[in-house]
């Protein structure tokens, strides 16, 4: 895969809660991604060039300066948030406009419109209820299709078996990818013992989720600025 690095590029995100309409007490909901978010922007402020903002009751955005941490992000959002789901467009590409780094609101460019067309991308394929559905899309401007597509039909993959966990087996797996130790350590965390941790890693394709997880990490790393 080619580098992406460009002096005006940048990652703009933009997400949105599944069936939010649909979701009671919506206004506590709200207040909890308005923390993660408050959470996210200041974990990683280094990373990113306008904060994550609330932009709709149900809708947020935030603009990164690479694509580095667009993976731990993610799923720091995803992991707070659970069970509430939620959709990531992700676009690679210029921002012509200023750039509030306080609040992700009035910026324009391609790397946003690229972010809605992944995003309104889900949704329609949500709506037809195609196969290889995925809470993740990325698209870029330029001549970089068959990359993108490559990392789109993993993100369906990683999403496919995500949606496979059970509830313990989705504990375990985040607390090993979170804290990337021992099976023992994570069994004493979890209250469980250490072959209960290995049953539900091999049952939950951890092994293959970790090593499609480092293949998209590797390539997201190299989206990035020249000048920063």
């Amino acid at each position: 895969m080619n580098n992406f690095f460009f002096n005006n590029t940048y990652v703009a995100i933009i997400a949105d809660i599944k069936g939010s309409k649909a979701i009671e007490n919506r206004e506590i909901i709200q207040e909890k991604l308005k923390m993660t978010l408050h959470n996210v922007n200041n974990k990683y402020s280094t990373y990113i060039g306008s904060k994550f903002t609330i932009t709709l009751g149900d809708e947020f955005q935030g603009l990164l300066f690479n694509g580095e941490q667009i993976l731990p992000i993610i799923s720091e959002i995803e992991q707070e948030m659970y069970p509430i789901s939620i959709r990531y467009g992700v676009g690679i590409g210029e921002i012509t406009t200023h750039i509030d780094p306080e609040i992700a609101i009035g910026a324009d460019g391609p790397g946003y419109y690229k972010a809605r067309e992944a995003l309104e991308y889900l949704k329609q394929t949500e709506k037809k209820k195609q196969a290889g559905r995925a809470n993740i899309r990325i698209e870029a401007v330029g001549k970089r299709q068959p990359s993108m597509e490559l990392i789109n039909s993993i993100f369906s993959l990683l999403t496919a078996i995500k949606d496979s966990w059970t509830e313990r087996q989705r504990e375990t797996i985040w607390n090993m990818l979170n804290y990337q130790d021992s099976q023992n350590e994570v069994a004493e965390r979890l209250g469980i013992t250490q072959p209960s941790v290995q049953k539900n890693l091999v049952k939950g394709s951890y092994y293959e989720y970790k090593d499609a997880l480092g293949v998209v990490q590797k390539f997201l790393s190299e989206i990035g600025r020249k000048d920063v």
